[in-house]
């Protein structure tokens, strides 16, 4: 019975050991934020598969409340409309019935887990992938947290040069005897701003893709992680209860429960495995994709930033070229001088 029970070999059932002191209640963090999410997930009450045929009285689909007095058998026979209801109300009673059991063991085997007297399954090599992209995301958002300061840096600086280079112009103008020395400063402020401002394209672009990887591509993964670690505890929850049962007596009674808890165990075992496939999936083609991306966004990044502090305008104008990237004109929409073809 165990060995059907555990699945496949990728996964493994690790029992978890500790002391159990109630006194450490408080200080586990986690505890609470997974208790949290077990009970996020209320049923959904506006959704049942008994629809009101719509008999147009204003009293249809409504169960009516009487004065107390139950109803005689001469009573009028229920309409269409009162046997929609009671379909209603008998289905939703179901769903919170069944998302109240279900909330019940779940919560129960993640208490049961923390406290050491429990078990989960563990498949090794998955949790080590997922724990690594969490940690890979904490340090991409780092670094596009640091690449929005070098932007914002970046535009302040360009409106500085600017500044500085229109009153050097207007010196240059005004200052006879030193026209030449205001006028090549001048020329130069200018020159920095264009560069700047094509360095500044090249950067916004670098965000862009690193917010687009941290914030749609990871965070989907992650998305999935979050449902198949759901999917796990269910899994759990649904196994132990099997367990228990399978070690108690065996009468007519409980041949009964026992049939109808091993149909539960294994839709959710079924749901587990397909949810562990999916994030399988999902974090290979990931880990492609981010090194597919990252690949070009580093070249772009340095490229350019090598281009600009060797004051090589034609190389970063090239860098652009290179990467499908077109500045927008100084009167365009900020933040970003940016567009992509």
């Amino acid at each position: 019975m165990t060995d059907g029970i555990l699945g496949k070999a990728a996964t493994m059932e690790i029992p978890i050991h500790g002391n159990g002191e109630a006194g450490q209640l408080p200080e586990d963090d986690g505890l609470e934020q997974d208790l949290q999410q077990v009970m996020v997930s209320g049923p959904n009450l506006n959704e049942t598969s008994v629809v009101s045929g719509g008999y147009g009285g204003s009293g249809d689909g409504l169960i009516p409340t009487g004065s107390g007095r139950h109803p005689s058998h001469s009573a009028t026979p229920a309409g269409p409309g009162d046997e929609v209801a009671r379909g209603i109300a008998g289905e939703k009673f179901d769903i919170v019935k069944k998302w109240g059991i279900n909330t019940y063991k779940c919560t129960k085997q993640l208490i049961s887990e923390r406290f050491g007297r429990g078990s989960r399954t563990v498949d090794l090599e998955l949790e080590l992938q997922i724990e690594l992209l969490r940690e890979t995301k904490r340090k991409y958002e780092s670094v596009l947290q640091l690449g929005r300061a070098l932007t914002a840096h970046l535009y302040s600086l360009l409106q500085t040069q600017h500044a500085l280079g229109d009153a050097f112009a207007d010196l240059s103008q005004k200052s006879p005897e030193l026209q030449e020395e205001f006028g090549y400063n001048a020329e130069t402020q200018k020159l920095l701003c264009k560069n700047g401002e094509t360095l500044l394209g090249a950067v916004n672009f670098f965000v862009s893709s690193i917010n687009t990887l941290v914030t749609k591509t990871m965070e989907d993964t992650l998305m999935t992680v979050k449902q198949y670690e759901a999917a796990r505890l269910e899994y759990d929850a649904y196994r132990t209860d099997l367990e228990e049962l399978s070690l108690g007596p065996r009468d007519a009674g409980t041949r009964g429960r026992l049939e109808t808890a091993q149909a539960t165990f294994q839709a959710h075992r079924d749901k587990y495995e397909k949810l562990r496939g999916d994030v399988a999936i999902k974090l290979k083609f990931l880990e492609e994709n981010k090194i597919k991306v990252m690949h070009k966004q580093l070249l772009l990044f340095h490229n350019a930033v090598s281009a600009y502090f060797a004051g090589n305008q034609k190389q970063l104008e090239q860098t652009l070229q290179q990467f499908n990237i077109k500045l927008r004109p100084p009167g365009a929409e900020k933040p970003s001088w940016l567009e992509e073809q």
